[in-house]
């Protein structure tokens, strides 16, 4: 949590302060073990970009069961319709993915930069798509393939030298009558978890850490009906068959060796520890044949860079179909994307957070000796002015170029002059080299509002909190599966309850207000106050709907007026209810300031 101060009058002692991680639901089971530091971590944390990859009757499926079209998580087609196990299981027969060829997906994701992969052996289908002996429901035995896909999928990584990991879930297998999640087939009150476990689940994932050589990771996926004792009992026997082995942190009971945030989450702040952030290339997990909106190579880079300056891994996924072809879109993205890393590869791969905060520019990671300037916009006058390197600079450099660009070091910021046109406008990197000591600053609050942008947007993260006013992470989903997450200021019910917001704005001139929450319809019509630089805007909250988690949240960007700003410096935008409200002012998830040109 976020400290408070009772006093706006206290701000001066919140400018340098750093901002706590985020409480987060623990729907995705994201704790990690704290108590040991696992010797694979230094590999992994060194990785940054990670290939996962989801295949399984369902990719046969393509998003439709019989005649009906299903959006958003594919894989999830058979709880979604209620296919009967016996049913479902029949799409087996018919599973014969003679386009798999393990030796071009190993070789595709080299050419992206992909430092490390992981499949899925088994989701929550219960279809396994490696040779069992645990069961007849694999593409060995089940399908005319007759063949087992893994094997020569962990030669080819062994042979691009890529770390290789399977997806596992553990705990839903809706296949099996004792699995868990099946309950339109099977009475739940009738099942028995525990000789699920015993003569399926631990047993399988025994045989992937036997008989696939060594592995990298392995992700494990939905835990439950195991107390904390029970999964330790059975951490323990897989880790004497690969000790080198990595559990992710969906495990359970925090004891996995690093941390998963929930699909397509990043933490709003850096975050210490081995972590990792997934993502989907399109709508889907698993492949749907209909589902075309694929993150472009910019999307893709921005979100990696991103990532990485909040110190974690990006692990990105692919749907094949059934197949056994990857989407074409995937394929010319990806290798868009390793175009990228070739020049840009040292600002990622090896890195920490950035030292230096976001920028209205972009963002940084850094390296002993090094910060990387991820420039995804260019200010109007070609002046990147870059706040708070208190080390001597000894050279700013394009990757990829021969001349060095000049700079200005000043005590607070440092300018510098860029060339008419970047490299890649999608991300050129700057790479500023120095000698001596680098403070991280990357969790101070003050922001920079600059009108060589077209905005500036202040996330509610950054916020100076009063009274009751907190912080919460609402997670809500567009398609079925498809999560979004946002971070917003809530319980502004007092004027006590105010959050302060820290700028340091760069230019004179007139700057438009606009507030960025949602709204209940309880909290409609409540009255609240922004003040920056003597002034004040008055407004009245506009309702966006009921927040459910299962559903879009709705956000307005609320225009509520224009201040001047007489001279660049300091300032701070607060925002406040006036006393007389009946209920919170709105759900606040960001601040925006548009210079008035």
């Amino acid at each position: 949590m976020f400290h408070r101060v009772p006093c706006l009058l206290l701000l001066c002692l919140f400018l340098h302060t750093k901002v706590a991680a985020q409480e987060m639901p623990d729907m995705w089971n994201k704790g990690a073990s704290s108590n040991t530091v696992h010797p694979g971590l230094k590999w992994f944390r060194q990785a940054k970009f990670g290939l996962f990859i989801h295949w399984g009757l369902y990719s046969k499926l393509a998003g439709r069961w019989h005649d009906s079209a299903y959006y958003g998580s594919g894989e999830w087609i058979m709880q979604r319709a209620k296919a009967p196990a016996a049913e479902y299981a029949k799409v087996a027969q018919t599973f014969n993915p003679i386009g798999f060829d393990a030796s071009e997906w190993a070789a595709t994701a080299k050419e992206a930069g992909i430092k490390y992969l992981v499949i899925t052996a088994k989701h929550h289908e219960g279809f396994s798509m490696f040779d069992s002996k645990v069961t007849d429901f694999d593409i060995v035995d089940a399908s005319p393939y007759k063949k087992d896909p893994m094997q020569a999928l962990a030669a080819a990584c062994k042979t691009q030298g890529i770390p290789f990991g399977f997806y596992y879930s553990q705990f839903l297998d809706w296949h099996e009558p004792n699995g868990g999640g099946n309950n339109w087939d099977f009475n739940n009150k009738e099942k028995d978890y525990q000789q699920y476990y015993r003569t399926k689940s631990i047993p399988q994932l025994k045989e992937l850490l036997t008989n696939y050589g060594p592995l990298g990771l392995v992700w494990f996926d939905m835990p439950g009906g195991l107390t904390v004792d029970q999964t330790k009992a059975m951490i323990d026997s897989l880790r004497l068959l690969q000790p080198g082995c990595l559990f992710s942190s969906r495990v359970g009971h925090d004891l996995g060796d690093y941390r998963d945030f929930g699909d397509s989450e990043v933490p709003p702040v850096p975050i210490a520890g081995a972590w990792e952030s997934i993502y989907t290339h399109n709508d889907s997990w698993g492949y749907i044949q209909h589902d075309l909106n694929f993150k472009s190579p910019e999307e893709i880079i921005h979100l990696l860079s991103n990532v990485a300056s909040k110190g974690g891994n990006l692990m990105l996924n692919v749907g094949p179909d059934g197949n056994g072809q990857w989407p074409a879109y995937s394929v010319a993205y990806l290798k868009a994307v390793g175009k990228w890393l070739k020049i840009y590869g040292e600002s990622i791969y090896g890195t920490t957070w950035g030292l230096i905060p976001a920028q209205p520019w972009g963002v940084t990671t850094s390296k002993p000796g090094k910060l990387f300037l991820h420039v995804w916009r260019m200010p109007a006058n070609r002046q990147l002015r870059v706040p708070g390197v208190t080390a001597k600079i000894k050279s700013v450099k394009i990757p990829g170029t021969s001349s060095a660009l000049t700079f200005k070091q000043l005590p607070e910021e440092t300018i510098i002059q860029l060339p008419g046109t970047l490299p890649d406008t999608r991300n050129t990197v700057l790479v500023v080299e120095y000698s001596g000591q680098q403070a991280d600053l990357s969790q101070l609050r003050t922001q920079t509002v600059s009108s060589q942008y077209p905005q500036a947007e202040i996330p509610a993260v950054w916020a100076v909190f009063n009274g009751n006013a907190k912080s919460k992470l609402f997670t809500y989903s567009h398609y079925f599966g498809d999560w979004k997450h946002d971070n917003c200021i809530t319980n502004m019910l007092q004027p006590d309850d105010a959050v302060i917001f820290p700028l340091d704005i760069q230019d004179a001139g007139d700057y438009k207000v606009i507030l960025d929450y949602a709204c209940e319809p309880a909290s409609a019509s409540q009255q609240g106050l922004v003040t920056v630089g003597g002034q004040q805007l008055p407004f009245l909250t506009l309702t966006t709907g009921t927040y459910n988690s299962h559903l879009p949240m709705q956000f307005i960007q609320h225009a509520v007026g224009i201040v001047h700003i007489d001279k660049a410096g300091k300032q701070n935008l607060t925002v406040k209810p006036v006393s007389g409200n009946k209920n919170e002012l709105c759900w606040l998830r960001k601040v925006i300031l548009q210079p008035v040109k």
